[in-house]
């Protein structure tokens, strides 16, 4: 009797969306869609529909990484990938329990800005995520905008997206996936 593969385990760490289009209900539904075993860690609760964030409420930093933690020592994360992290804190508690738990297969999707325009990133969150979490990621997978915060620089065409992508790989990351 052959043995089946085990399942992989995968880790979402990222805010949760109301209205289930993105977040961690969107990477959950992805995860379960692809035949892997989805656990997460939130970061913030949105109050959100299809057109507005209403508001925002981040998890304490420390309960984020104990989130992180305690699925790791017990479960084990095979893969992880962040998206609404909103905090400098939170990038900083997120990027220690990675290092912590040697979680090396990391997706970063730097999530700045909801598709209805409103902010997701404090301003004082961009340096961390820069700093803290791209040199940790396995990819990171920003969007034109997110090129645009993360670079300065502006894409209008696929060589100004090939040059946008080396300036993200010379942030640390092994790859980097341009997204629009």
């Amino acid at each position: 009797m052959s043995e089946s593969p085990p399942i992989p385990r995968v880790l979402t760490i990222a805010g949760s969306d109301s209205g289930g289009g993105a977040g961690i209900q969107a990477d959950l539904k992805t995860f379960t869609a692809l035949g892997v075993y989805g656990m997460s860690a939130i970061t913030s609760v949105t109050a959100q529909n299809t057109r507005t964030v209403s508001g925002v409420q981040d998890l304490p930093s420390q309960f984020v990484a104990q989130q992180i933690d305690i699925v790791a020592q017990d479960i084990g994360v095979d893969a992880a990938k962040t998206g609404m992290l909103s905090s400098a804190a939170i990038v900083h508690a997120v990027a220690g329990s990675i290092e912590k738990n040697h979680l090396e297969r990391l997706v970063v999707d730097p999530v700045m800005v909801a598709k209805s325009g409103d902010p997701l990133l404090q301003r004082d969150a961009r340096q961390a995520l820069i700093k803290e979490l791209l040199p940790l990621a396995y990819v990171v997978t920003p969007n034109l905008p997110e090129v645009e915060a993360l670079t300065g620089l502006k894409v209008y065409s696929l060589n100004d997206m090939a040059e946008a992508a080396r300036a993200i790989h010379a942030l640390g990351p092994h790859h980097v996936l341009i997204k629009g």
